[in-house]
């Protein structure tokens, strides 16, 4: 019989790559657990069980390349069995992919697919994207597009990538069109 400390959760040590700088840990967090609750990751932050270089953090702190962030053992209930989207859905996703780069990926999306799960949903674009590709280290949304509405949506790669879109949308310099 295995001794219940062996299957106990442990202390995870992350160390902030250069795609990280500048971000606050919060969101680091969120990013890097990804179906944690948040409520879970603020209340770590505030007992001050989240450490960057063995110092205690605010959630706003932000974080450098070469830190090393500490999280603490995630004590959550039994993950629930998710199934990974059918073959038929990912092939129709990887054809729509129109380009790819080191920072972006440009998709079609189809209508009838949500951009993310939720809500009775269980596969959106971004996961379908993420079974695609399990290597890519980092895979987010620059924008939605509702269920129902087809059109090219952009994924960033790149956390800077990401950054220099919300830019671009912010200051108006993205042009929208949407044909009936």
């Amino acid at each position: 019989m295995a001794n219940s400390r062996e299957n106990a959760p442990k202390v995870r040590y992350l160390t902030v790559t250069e795609g990280g700088e500048g971000q606050r840990v919060d969101n680091f967090l969120i990013h890097q657990l990804k179906g944690v609750p948040r409520s879970w990751i603020y209340r770590v932050l505030r007992r001050g069980e989240v450490r960057v270089n063995k110092g205690r953090v605010r959630p706003t702190t932000r974080l450098h390349a070469g830190d090393e962030v500490r999280i603490p053992p995630l004590r959550l209930g039994e993950p629930s069995e998710t199934r990974a989207p059918g073959a038929g859905l990912q092939q129709r996703i990887a054809e729509a992919i129109l380009h790819e780069d080191r920072d972006l990926l440009v998709v079609n999306k189809p209508s009838g697919i949500a951009v993310h799960g939720g809500s009775g949903v269980s596969h959106g674009v971004i996961e379908i994207l993420r079974a695609l590709r399990p290597d890519a280290p980092y895979l987010e949304l620059a924008h939605r597009l509702d269920r129902d509405t087809s059109g090219l949506l952009l994924v960033a790669r790149r956390r800077s990538a990401l950054q220099q879109l919300q830019k671009l949308q912010l200051a108006g310099r993205v042009e929208k069109r949407y044909l009936a």
